[in-house]
């Protein structure tokens, strides 16, 4: 990506403005921490052509997060987002009615269908079984864990959405995510940028039309799932998520007629909202895990060997264990810490004009919260620039908590999938690591750690050796 980028520390004034050019996105948060030094945690930016405030630390990003969290609680609309989702649905919906009522009917639907509870848990485990046959097939290849880390994270998401789980040979579906995974890079490049701020380029054959493409194929896909449920919806029996919704629309349809927020439109977004981010951050989470005990098989080891003592004479580990797993949490941690697989976290902006660390900031500005800038925060972490578990452990081995980590972010915007992620990331790595062990397959040429950059940061695919353990 080429793209100019102009900074001032954030007011009504314009001090001096300081100027980069961007050759790789992967320079940009080594820029916004540049920049801090100068203007410190609040300032503005010309990020390619949209006009931003940057806010940077855990004092500022908890301000705009959590204590003004409402003033924030909006989303910057763009032509991407309106194009893909009409501003519906549950991630870029600004703040208002309608997001209210999606958010608080998504989050009572998703707990009815065993969020938080031991059934949510059991689903986890089915799928477990699978993933890990899948690793057993390939124990004669150099595998790379992308694809069936992907399919096994969806397959939790679509159970409860779709009512049932995709094989992890089918082609077609394969083809789904892809196309998710393709455009989670693309919406945040060069041609999008210029897409959003010059419209009239809509109608060019440039890249950012792939986008589009790719979004018709998936919401094609979705069409198809939603018009099955409504040929075999049998009333007051929902099976899922869409069944839930087309009930809900009905009962609104009857009571409000022309003033509910429920339409079809808002269906299609809140599925697509709940299938990308349900897919796609864990699964990235779930290949920096392998990534890092890969660089790191002494801490593999220590991973052995807590989950076999822990494990006994169980078919399975249970989320219940992790409370006697403290070693094996704070890698997890560190591993979301570390790796930071949301950076930027999802862009806010203000519902109402609004100040923050005695600047004005205006309705409607772009607001960027670096939740990097907290993971690598020198005065909260032991070791901030390296990969370490020490950072989540006090000095008797205990399992510390800290604010300063925020790898769901948080505040009215969270991630409404949070404990979801968490019981997956746990149930998936340990069920990996009590039958397998990782090995990087070329001693002279060890892991790359350097992430690809797009709306989350996700490790490049690799290529590992999978070696059955035997059971203590």
């Amino acid at each position: 990506m080429i793209s100019a980028i102009t900074a001032r520390a954030a007011g009504r004034k314009q001090p001096k403005m300081a100027a980069a050019i961007l050759s790789k996105q992967r320079k940009l948060l080594k820029l916004f921490t540049q920049f801090s030094e100068v203007y410190g945690p609040v300032y503005s930016i010309y990020l390619g052509f949209t006009p931003a405030v940057v806010v940077r630390g855990l004092k500022s990003i908890k301000e705009v997060l959590v204590n003004k969290g409402t003033d924030f609680a909006g989303r910057p609309q763009n032509r991407i987002t309106d194009v893909i989702s009409k501003s519906k649905g549950l991630v870029v919906a600004p703040y208002g009615q309608a997001w209210k009522e999606h958010r608080r009917f998504t989050l009572s639907t998703l707990r009815s269908f065993g969020l938080g509870k031991k059934s949510m848990e059991d689903r986890i485990q089915e799928e477990n079984m699978h993933l890990i046959q899948a690793f057993k097939n390939s124990k004669d290849v150099l595998f790379d864990p992308h694809f069936v880390l992907e399919n096994a994270v969806s397959n939790i998401i679509c159970s409860i959405v779709f009512g049932r789980r995709y094989d992890y040979n089918d082609t077609s579906f394969q083809n789904i995510l892809n196309l998710v995974h393709e455009n989670m890079k693309l919406a945040t490049g060069f041609w999008a940028q210029l897409y959003n701020a010059f419209g009239f380029i809509q109608f060019l054959p440039l890249p950012h039309k792939k986008i589009f493409q790719n979004v018709d194929v998936v919401f094609a896909f979705l069409g198809k799932v939603v018009e099955e449920h409504k040929e075999t919806l049998l009333p007051g029996e929902p099976r899922d998520y869409i069944d839930c919704y087309l009930e809900e629309l009905k009962k609104k349809q009857e009571e409000d007629g022309n003033k509910m927020t429920f339409d079809e439109e808002n269906l299609f977004s809140c599925v697509a909202d709940l299938f990308v981010a349900g897919t796609e951050t864990t699964t990235s989470s779930l290949e920096w895990c392998l990534l890092y005990m890969l660089k790191f098989p002494e801490i593999q080891e220590k991973c052995h060997e807590e989950i076999d003592r822990v494990f006994g004479n169980k078919n399975c580990l249970e989320y219940e264990d992790r409370e006697r797993m403290p070693y094996t949490q704070a890698v997890l941690q560190e591993v979301q810490r570390h790796a930071s697989v949301v950076p930027l976290g999802v862009s806010h902006s203000p519902i109402r004009d609004v100040h923050l660390n005695g600047f004005f900031i205006p309705k409607g500005t772009v607001i960027i919260t670096d939740l990097s800038s907290v993971h690598y925060d020198k005065t909260h972490w032991k070791y901030p620039h390296e990969f370490n578990p020490e950072n989540f452990l006090n000095e008797n081995g205990e399992l510390i908590k800290t604010e300063a980590f925020l790898p769901f972010s948080a505040g009215p915007r969270v991630c409404l999938g949070e404990n979801l992620a968490r019981m997956e990331i746990f149930l998936f790595f340990t069920a990996m690591l009590q039958h397998f062990e990782f090995h990087w397959p070329d001693p002279t040429s060890p892991p790359d750690l350097r992430p690809v950059f797009g709306l989350s940061q996700a490790p490049k695919h690799y290529k590992m050796r999978i070696v059955s353990r035997k059971k203590k």
